[in-house]
């Protein structure tokens, strides 16, 4: 389904027909980690090497999709004081240049209740969310005021998903289809699975709204690969937040590194 002309989810669509590269470029940031203005400072190099949209990290305590080097980021994150107003703060001064993604988990959008949370969401200019503990179909409540606030509910698939529910999926997809290119928790692979050319065919059948690959890319040769394998947006989280954990000064690591990841999905000349 798309979005209407206008509201802030309409920014992804328009971010992924824009794109610089053959693939939209979608860098995941840590709300809160190293710091919170480190975390500001590091999304604005990811812009200013050429992401298209920013995936924004809320730092939670049981976080069970992501990997061992998310995980250290968001228990640092929090250790320092981060909170979810806080990485709010982040979305609002990053948004000005980009479309931004909010991911958090389940309890944080129930906790507040969810038409308070998605209308801060709002306030925020956060174009969208990703809820990934949060089953399609669960919570209708939670598409139904994104969809009244002009939000983008981003939803997740997985190699596992049947046909049956992927249609169901892509009937009411919002922004783009995020599918996850393995089983498993976020990190980064060797290779991309051998599936991912088949998993995007399946996405892009099932819906009208662009479709991204996630979990597992941090090469430009990867990146490339889920290009050339008919992804509209690549996603690339893991391999960032090690670098800005390794960096002396992590924003002009993983600025570098989008820098690369952007050359790699360069249309060719």
């Amino acid at each position: 389904m798309s979005e209407p002309h206008g509201s802030p989810g309409a920014r992804i669509a328009q971010a992924f027909a824009s794109a610089r590269g053959v693939a939209a470029l979608m860098p995941y940031v840590m709300g809160g980690y190293p710091t919170l203005e480190e975390s500001l400072r590091i999304g604005e190099a990811c812009v200013g090497a050429g992401a298209d949209i920013i995936e924004l990290g809320v730092p939670y305590s049981d976080p069970l999709a992501d990997g061992p080097v998310i995980q250290e980021a968001g228990t640092r994150a929090l250790a320092a004081g981060a909170s979810l107003g806080g990485v709010l703060e982040v979305a609002r001064s990053l948004s000005a240049s980009v479309p931004v993604v909010l991911m958090c988990y389940a309890n944080m959008v129930f906790a507040p209740g969810v038409e308070a949370f998605v209308a801060r969401l709002q306030r925020s200019g956060a174009s969208g969310l990703i809820v990934p503990d949060l089953p399609h179909g669960e919570a209708p409540e939670v598409l139904a005021a994104c969809d009244s606030s002009g939000l983008s509910l981003v939803p997740l698939l997985a190699p596992t998903t049947t046909p049956e529910r992927l249609a169901e999926i892509g009937a009411q997809a919002r922004g783009f289809l995020y599918v996850v290119s393995v089983l498993g928790t976020t990190g980064e692979r060797r290779e991309l699975g051998s599936s991912a050319a088949q998993m995007i065919a399946r996405a892009r059948a099932a819906s009208d709204v662009p479709v991204a690959l996630g979990f597992g890319i941090s090469t430009p040769e990867q990146a490339r690969h889920a290009a050339d394998a008919g992804a509209d947006g690549v996603i690339v989280g893991t391999r960032l937040v090690r670098a800005a954990a390794e960096a002396q000064h992590p924003a002009e690591a993983v600025g570098a590194l989008v820098a690369e990841l952007a050359a790699g999905l360069a249309p060719a000349r």
